[in-house]
């Protein structure tokens, strides 16, 4: 009988070829998913972000291109929640001024 394994119950050159490409596609079928799960997950900042872009908006502060550094902003926000006094506070603003 001749099936699909073809004569002698051996495998031909045709189905050696079309194995080897299955196993190829399916590994770059596993490869491809799971970079886009690291990709969709682990993106650098994606989240923070939109967290700062609204933040400016709700409180009616300066956009994010308008050039508020980072810590200048964290600065404001630890004086703002009593964490510093005054006089810190306007000693670390004329540090990262300078």
């Amino acid at each position: 009988m001749m099936w699909w394994w073809g004569e002698n119950d051996h495998m031909g050159a045709t189905g050696w070829v079309g194995l080897a490409f299955m196993i190829i596609f399916w590994i770059a079928v596993v490869v491809g998913v799971v970079f886009l799960i690291r990709y969709l997950v682990a993106r650098p900042g994606a989240d923070r972000w939109q967290e700062r872009s609204l933040d400016w908006r709700e409180q009616g502060g300066p956009g994010p291109w308008q050039g508020k550094s980072e810590a200048l902003r964290i600065l404001e926000e630890r004086y703002a929640r009593g964490e510093i006094d005054q006089e810190e506070f306007l000693r670390r603003k004329a540090d990262l001024s300078s």
